[in-house]
């Protein structure tokens, strides 16, 4: 009850915020009465007067994004896959293990980063990098707009891809290939008409993933868009909501879930229905990496100088930015340490804000996302397990498939859209539930709710592996449900609640289109923080405040993975 509580009653609630008068709408329509029904929102947001600026343009905006970060993304993520497990390229393990770490970082790091080299003092602020170092003006379509949202994006993103056509890759018989090249078929030839094809439902899932993920992501395309007026859907939402015309926002929100549903709908019905891949029998199989020959150096290269562009780089560029002293002059003369352990004061530095290492503000953002992390990290590892345990140990009964359908629900809500659901739920008191907007808990809430259909997979999965022998064997004992659970069902799921931990953790650090419209000031996280820095400006705060969060993310990875192994794999594996 509870679960479908948190998860389908929201969506119910947007759907009849969406349909009634909110307070503000009275100066538009001064006759009617507050929580009536209406259908005026849908008619302001589709066939009204502002409907181009409120949904046409946001929606085709949206869509070329989605789909362009889906193609770059896709072909990326599957050109790595394949080189790293079919070939004998150099340093594969080394590799393997860095290139889904821009996965772990928040996704509008990339686009800081590219400001700081791309960005140009025609649309305001400080000249970037490249205009400081070669006196090259950047155009706009390179400095703002969809060109650097979809590569940003898609940099972030291809780890779906790979992570899900290397898991496919490498359970398919290279005897298969082998067989192709005795009937005389080219390599080419056997890639498509082999491989291809054995590969189908993970790339359709790496094509839905993609798709909604960058469809409602905030923060890259607020970082890239919104200083040039070019706006998607979820900025749009957020702008909706802030300038109080909440039920435009509601149905904006409403397009997201749907887009989101009917892409998670296709590939069910397109990719679900053909079950026929199997490569995996009780015959043993083999893989004879393919030589690169006089490739082989020249490819790896290639890949160590894509994985240093998409981690290191950032970092460098981040760091550099964090100590730079009069913005947009990146000459070793002009550095500080100012941004980091200044004592503020001076109105006309950075508004007068002191270093981050002495900031009230930072320091308490910072304590906010570590106690958001570790609260929902482990709420979520302890309600994913009991999840997994209940579906798995009524498998087959109707409760059983109730309640994973519940646990997968919030997988169709786009991150911004789910932050306006809980707004339009919880800004008002609900039967005896008190009022929750502008409460730390209310963070915890949607941080465990939106990655419940993580934990909940890596609880089943868990489960699987536990013979359910064992825990008959404890109840003829006469050990009662929580001592078999204490002793024998965690202790051997270890690894399973972990990887939804750390998934879980790592999202609530980095999460900035969750909670864009839930904090306040006394609420504010890292992430939200550093939206606010650069939204103000303060380019050298925003630059030092990324490099700590990212460094935090990564140190608590390290860490999982060396007391609890692959945990932390496994994790973004569910993803």
């Amino acid at each position: 009850m509870a679960l479908s509580f948190l998860v389908l009653t929201p969506l119910v609630e947007i759907i009849r915020d969406a349909l009634t008068y909110q307070s503000y709408d009275l100066a538009y329509r001064p006759a009617a009465e507050e929580g009536a029904f209406t259908t005026f929102h849908l008619e302001r947001v589709f066939t009204g007067r502002l409907s181009k600026a409120l949904f046409v343009k946001p929606m085709i905006n949206s869509l070329m994004i989605g789909a362009g970060v889906t193609v770059l993304g896709v072909i990326i993520g599957s050109i790595l896959a394949f080189l790293l497990v079919r070939t004998d390229i150099a340093f594969r393990p080394f590799f393997g293990s860095l290139v889904v770490v821009p996965y772990m970082m928040p996704s509008w790091v990339m686009a800081l980063a590219w400001l700081v080299l791309f960005k140009n003092d025609r649309i305001g602020g400080a000249e970037g990098m490249v205009t400081y170092f070669f006196g090259i003006q950047p155009p706009d379509w390179i400095s703002y707009g969809i060109v650097p949202i979809v590569i940003c994006l898609a940099l972030h993103y291809y780890a779906f891809a790979f992570l899900l056509v290397s898991g496919a890759l490498m359970t398919v018989d290279s005897e298969l290939e082998e067989a192709g090249a005795v009937a005389g078929m080219a390599r080419w030839q056997r890639m498509i008409r082999i491989t291809m094809p054995l590969l189908l439902p993970a790339l359709g899932s790496a094509v839905v993933l993609t798709f909604i993920r960058s469809l409602g992501t905030f923060g890259t395309p607020a970082l890239l868009g919104l200083p040039v007026r070019f706006f998607t859907l979820s900025t749009q939402i957020f702008n909706s909501l802030n300038a109080r015309n909440s039920g435009d926002g509601f149905v904006l929100a409403l397009v997201l879930v749907v887009m989101a549903a009917a892409f998670i709908y296709a590939n069910t019905r397109i990719v679900g229905v053909r079950k026929s891949f199997v490569t995996l029998t009780g015959k043993g199989f083999r893989q004879r990496p393919i030589p690169l020959g006089a490739w082989r150096w020249p490819l790896t290269v290639l890949v160590g100088l894509f994985i240093a562009s998409t981690i290191f780089l950032p970092m460098i560029l981040l760091l550099w930015e964090s100590l730079v002293f009069t913005p947009g002059n990146y000459s070793f003369n002009n550095m500080t340490t100012y941004f980091w352990i200044g004592s503020g004061g001076e109105i006309d530095l950075a508004h007068g804000e002191a270093g981050l290492f002495i900031n009230d503000r930072f320091l308490s953002a910072l304590w906010n996302s570590v106690r958001l992390g570790f609260s929902a990290a482990g709420v979520n590892g302890l309600l994913g397990l009991l999840v997994g345990y209940a579906i798995v140990r009524t498998r087959g009964t109707a409760m059983s498939r109730g309640l994973e359908s519940i646990a997968f629900a919030p997988y169709i809500f786009p991150s911004i859209a789910l932050g306006a659901i809980y707004i339009g739920m919880f800004s008002t008191s609900y039967g005896p539930i008190p009022a929750l907007y502008g409460t730390f808990f209310l963070l915890i809430l949607i941080t465990v709710v939106k990655n419940l259909p993580f934990t909940s997979r890596t609880g089943i999965a868990a489960m699987h592996q536990i013979d359910k022998s064992l825990e008959e064997a404890a109840r003829a004992q006469g050990i009662g449900w929580f001592r078999r659970m204490s002793k024998i069902i965690v202790p051997l799921s270890t690894s399973g609640i972990m990887a939804g931990m750390l998934l879980t953790f790592i999202t609530a650090m980095r999460e900035l289109s969750l909670i864009i419209l839930l904090v306040t000031p006394s609420t504010q996280v890292l992430a939200g923080l550093i939206f606010g820095f650069n939204d103000q400006d303060q380019t050298q705060h925003a630059a030092a405040a990324t490099l700590v969060l990212v460094l935090i993310v990564i140190a608590v990875n390290i860490l999982v993975r060396r007391v609890f192994g692959a945990a932390s794999l496994m994790g973004l594996r569910q993803t």
